[in-house]
């Protein structure tokens, strides 16, 4: 039997290191870890990589379970891929143990409350978003474009497809800071109805 580890935390400013010595003591062998969002397994790669390579006998071990999932669909995906295996599920912090009845029953307390924790979260934040658009303060996310560097590089005689490639943006959003496409296509607009004028006044 093996005792695998699981590390993970939201944001890679946070740390790993008291997750990886609780988990060290706990007696794993081995320790997969990673910084990634527990609202949902797509993009965890290595706890992709656990849930395929655990075999019958072998233990996941995590300090608690909302390191695994924060949703209660997510952690009974997880448990069910775990049982299907022949695997087991334990917590260094909670008392979970899915080998014994009192564990499982906990383990899916647990989850129900932190699935309703990530919610009370999202809404409080679009709470305070309402309370910052209705105070004039919100803002939102920052523009991601320097204006300043467009114009600069259009200054040097660069185009805006080049302009775009070096950014790393679309056409469209380098039209828009140099004030459209359509101002180009108006003025071309322009002399092709002023050639047609001229060539129908030199007919006459």
């Amino acid at each position: 039997m093996t005792m695998i580890g699981y590390a993970r935390v939201s944001t890679s400013d946070q740390d790993l290191t008291i997750q990886l010595a609780a988990l060290n003591a706990a007696g794993c062998e081995v320790i997969r870890q990673e910084k990634a969002s527990g609202t949902t397994t797509a993009g965890r790669q290595e706890l992709k990589t656990v849930l395929e390579f655990i075999r019958a006998g072998d233990t996941l071990v995590v300090t608690r379970i909302d390191r695994l999932a924060r949703s209660i669909g997510d952690l009974q995906d997880i448990v069910r891929t775990l049982r299907t295996k022949g695997a087991a599920l334990r917590a260094t912090e909670q008392p979970i143990d899915t080998t014994t009845a009192a564990g499982k029953c906990f383990l899916d307390m647990l989850g129900v409350f932190a699935e309703f924790e990530t919610n009370l979260r999202k809404e409080r934040q679009l709470e305070g978003i309402a309370k910052a658009k209705a105070a004039g303060v919100y803002k939102g996310r920052p523009a991601t474009i320097e204006a300043a560097q467009v114009c600069e590089l259009k200054a040097q005689g660069i185009g805006a497809s080049e302009i775009a490639q070096r950014l790393k943006i679309g056409r469209a959003s380098v039209y828009r800071v140099l004030g459209g496409p359509s101002k180009r296509a108006a003025r071309k607009k322009t002399l092709v109805e002023a050639a047609t004028a001229s060539s129908i006044v030199d007919e006459r």
